[in-house]
Protein backbone atom coordinates (compact mmCIF):
# COMPACT_ATOMS: atom_id res chain seq x y z
CA UNK A 1 0.00 0.00 0.00
CA UNK A 2 1.32 3.48 -1.25
CA UNK A 3 1.55 6.64 1.65
CA UNK A 4 -0.86 8.65 -0.73
CA UNK A 5 -4.40 7.31 -0.46
CA UNK A 6 -7.91 7.70 -1.17
CA UNK A 7 -10.65 7.25 1.84
CA UNK A 8 -14.34 6.38 0.93
CA UNK A 9 -15.97 6.53 4.20
CA UNK A 10 -20.01 5.75 3.56
CA UNK A 11 -22.60 4.84 6.52
CA UNK A 12 -26.02 3.69 6.58
CA UNK A 13 -28.31 4.17 8.92
CA UNK A 14 -31.37 2.16 9.30
CA UNK A 15 -34.49 3.40 11.05
CA UNK A 16 -38.36 2.06 11.12
CA UNK A 17 -39.40 2.93 7.45
CA UNK A 18 -36.15 4.60 5.76
CA UNK A 19 -32.41 4.38 5.08
CA UNK A 20 -30.06 7.27 5.63
CA UNK A 21 -26.93 7.31 3.58
CA UNK A 22 -24.12 9.76 4.32
CA UNK A 23 -20.49 9.37 2.27
CA UNK A 24 -17.13 10.96 2.64
CA UNK A 25 -14.14 10.48 0.32
CA UNK A 26 -11.23 12.57 0.99
CA UNK A 27 -7.46 12.08 0.27
CA UNK A 28 -5.32 10.94 3.07
CA UNK A 29 -1.97 9.14 4.15
CA UNK A 30 -1.55 5.37 4.91
CA UNK A 31 0.79 3.60 7.40
CA UNK A 32 1.44 0.38 9.23
CA UNK A 33 2.66 0.02 12.31
CA UNK A 34 2.84 -3.39 14.35
CA UNK A 35 0.71 -4.84 12.28
CA UNK A 36 -1.98 -1.99 12.36
CA UNK A 37 -3.42 0.23 10.02
CA UNK A 38 -3.19 3.77 10.44
CA UNK A 39 -4.90 6.17 7.72
CA UNK A 40 -4.95 10.40 8.42
CA UNK A 41 -7.46 12.48 6.56
CA UNK A 42 -9.79 15.58 6.54
CA UNK A 43 -13.73 16.10 6.34
CA UNK A 44 -14.44 19.21 5.42
CA UNK A 45 -17.94 20.69 6.80
CA UNK A 46 -19.47 22.54 4.76
CA UNK A 47 -22.40 23.84 6.51
CA UNK A 48 -20.32 24.54 9.61
CA UNK A 49 -17.35 25.87 7.34
CA UNK A 50 -14.86 23.65 9.65
CA UNK A 51 -12.24 20.99 8.99
CA UNK A 52 -11.81 18.12 10.99
CA UNK A 53 -8.76 15.77 11.38
CA UNK A 54 -9.28 12.13 11.45
CA UNK A 55 -7.30 8.91 12.30
CA UNK A 56 -8.77 5.74 11.57
CA UNK A 57 -6.77 2.99 13.14
CA UNK A 58 -7.63 -0.69 11.68
CA UNK A 59 -6.87 -4.14 12.61
CA UNK A 60 -8.69 -7.24 12.73
CA UNK A 61 -9.78 -7.15 15.95
CA UNK A 62 -10.57 -3.64 16.58
CA UNK A 63 -11.31 -0.31 14.67
CA UNK A 64 -11.24 3.20 15.88
CA UNK A 65 -12.13 6.46 14.50
CA UNK A 66 -11.09 9.43 15.98
CA UNK A 67 -12.43 13.54 15.42
CA UNK A 68 -10.56 16.65 15.88
CA UNK A 69 -11.85 19.45 14.89
CA UNK A 70 -15.33 21.47 13.93
CA UNK A 71 -16.35 17.96 15.97
CA UNK A 72 -14.49 15.94 18.26
CA UNK A 73 -15.39 12.02 18.55
CA UNK A 74 -13.17 9.08 19.49
CA UNK A 75 -15.55 5.96 18.51
CA UNK A 76 -14.00 2.37 19.00
CA UNK A 77 -15.59 -0.33 17.31
CA UNK A 78 -14.98 -4.15 18.63
CA UNK A 79 -17.41 -6.98 18.43
CA UNK A 80 -19.31 -7.87 21.00
CA UNK A 81 -18.21 -5.04 23.24
CA UNK A 82 -20.36 -1.88 23.98
CA UNK A 83 -18.37 1.14 23.56
CA UNK A 84 -19.36 4.76 25.13
CA UNK A 85 -17.70 7.88 24.06
CA UNK A 86 -19.12 11.79 23.77
CA UNK A 87 -19.74 13.45 20.39
CA UNK A 88 -18.62 17.02 21.10
CA UNK A 89 -20.32 19.27 18.82
CA UNK A 90 -20.37 23.20 18.50
CA UNK A 91 -24.33 22.29 19.92
CA UNK A 92 -23.27 20.74 22.62
CA UNK A 93 -22.23 17.06 23.51
CA UNK A 94 -23.87 14.01 23.55
CA UNK A 95 -23.32 10.75 25.02
CA UNK A 96 -23.19 7.47 22.12
CA UNK A 97 -23.27 4.17 22.31
CA UNK A 98 -21.65 1.84 20.07
CA UNK A 99 -22.52 -1.97 20.15
CA UNK A 100 -20.68 -3.39 17.14
CA UNK A 101 -22.10 -6.50 15.98
CA UNK A 102 -19.23 -7.51 13.02
CA UNK A 103 -16.20 -6.02 11.81
CA UNK A 104 -15.19 -7.77 8.79
CA UNK A 105 -11.33 -6.33 7.15
CA UNK A 106 -10.28 -7.29 4.03
CA UNK A 107 -6.68 -6.68 2.82
CA UNK A 108 -5.17 -6.44 -1.07
CA UNK A 109 -2.32 -5.56 -2.21
CA UNK A 110 -3.86 -1.85 -3.09
CA UNK A 111 -6.80 -1.71 -1.35
CA UNK A 112 -8.30 -2.41 2.32
CA UNK A 113 -12.09 -2.87 2.66
CA UNK A 114 -13.74 -2.50 6.04
CA UNK A 115 -17.31 -3.33 7.00
CA UNK A 116 -18.64 -2.30 10.22
CA UNK A 117 -22.01 -3.43 11.52
CA UNK A 118 -23.37 -1.43 14.97
CA UNK A 119 -26.18 -0.36 17.58
CA UNK A 120 -26.00 3.23 17.93
CA UNK A 121 -28.04 4.78 20.84
CA UNK A 122 -27.65 8.38 22.14
CA UNK A 123 -27.91 9.19 25.90
CA UNK A 124 -28.78 5.13 26.21
CA UNK A 125 -31.61 5.47 23.89
CA UNK A 126 -31.35 3.13 21.23
CA UNK A 127 -31.63 5.00 18.20
CA UNK A 128 -30.62 3.23 15.26
CA UNK A 129 -28.82 0.07 13.25
CA UNK A 130 -25.70 1.17 11.30
CA UNK A 131 -22.97 -0.15 8.60
CA UNK A 132 -20.23 1.81 7.84
CA UNK A 133 -17.85 0.67 4.65
CA UNK A 134 -14.21 1.91 4.61
CA UNK A 135 -12.71 1.69 1.46
CA UNK A 136 -8.73 2.73 1.14
CA UNK A 137 -6.98 2.84 -1.99
CA UNK A 138 -3.54 3.63 -2.99
CA UNK A 139 -3.42 6.33 -5.02
CA UNK A 140 -2.55 6.00 -8.81
CA UNK A 141 -3.28 2.56 -8.75
CA UNK A 142 -6.26 2.50 -10.40
CA UNK A 143 -8.00 0.24 -8.59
Amino acid sequence: MKKDVLVSISGLQFEIDKEEAVEIISAGEYYNRNGKHYILYDEILEEMEGITNCTLKISHEQVSIQKKGANNVHMIFEVNRKNLTYYSTPFGDLQIGINTTSIKVTEEKNQILVNIQYELDINYSHVSDCEIQVKITSRGTGK
